[in-house]
């Protein structure tokens, strides 16, 4: 016991640099500060593999989603293209054979042609419908609204109705548009425009956010022309409706 206690109080008369005790104390901690910086170093590198990983993946995704905006454009193009055809494929069978009015040779309802005749409602309406498949919508609402007012009676009047609604849609003139595929409901009851021009009301709500007369036009359009094609697409947008929570 007491040799123990003269070896501690030798140790006690050491200094502080030269104590072996301390001395150990101070190599763990060295030793531990490098194990922390490599674990430090480690989790920097860990987090910048990481963080390089998700730009690439963003990266990918961007460039899908870029994809598949533009074949959606692509595809609703060709869709219009080939509805515009349609129409007037329809058209020409309904009323005969019309002259084809040439890009850049577009005349007003009521001019007169280059061979000195009046325009006929029929050239007036494949004018308006030129500047239509050009995609000069603008153009194409301001023909075909002075066609409703100079051709009241011409049968192709609802026609004519319908696709100046269908222009100013596709401008976005919403509020204008509506407007006018009610007319195309109202004035032409028996047209075969009608299941078109209900679809379109129904889709114009929706996109003035109206979704309560939005709904209540798709169903109509389901139900009183259930097995068509505006049938179809008012299903499909009722059931993005009800996704959407509207």
């Amino acid at each position: 016991m007491i040799a123990m206690v003269s070896a501690l109080a030798a140790c006690s008369t050491v200094p502080p640099e030269e104590d072996p005790v301390i001395i150990k104390l101070n190599q763990l901690e060295s030793r531990l500060m490098r194990v922390e910086r490599i674990l430090d170093n480690q989790s920097l590198v860990s987090l910048a593999n990481e963080l390089q990983q998700l730009r690439g993946e963003m990266a990918e995704l961007r460039n899908q989603v870029e994809t598949v905006q533009f074949e959606s454009e692509n595809a609703r193009k060709r869709q219009r293209d080939l509805y515009v055809d349609i129409d007037t494929r329809l058209n020409n069978l309904e009323g005969g054979a019309v002259a084809v009015t040439l890009p850049g040779e577009e005349v007003l309802p009521g001019e007169e042609g280059d061979d000195g005749t009046t325009v006929t409602d029929r050239d007036a309406y494949k004018a308006a419908f030129g500047l239509l498949e050009q995609g000069r919508y603008d153009e194409a609402s301001d023909a075909f609204a002075a066609f409703v007012t100079t051709y009241p009676e011409s049968t192709l009047l609802d026609n004519a109705q319908y696709w100046l609604a269908e222009a100013l849609y596709v401008e976005r003139e919403f509020q204008r548009a509506l407007t006018e595929f009610q007319r195309v409901v109202e004035l032409y009851p028996e047209s075969r425009k009608i299941p078109d021009a209900w679809l379109k009301i129904g889709y114009t709500h929706y996109e003035l956010k109206d979704y309560t007369r939005a709904r209540d036009a798709l169903e109509r359009v389901i139900g009183e022309h259930g097995g068509s094609t505006a049938a179809r697409l008012a299903g499909q947008r009722l059931e993005r409706m009800s996704r959407e929570g509207n």
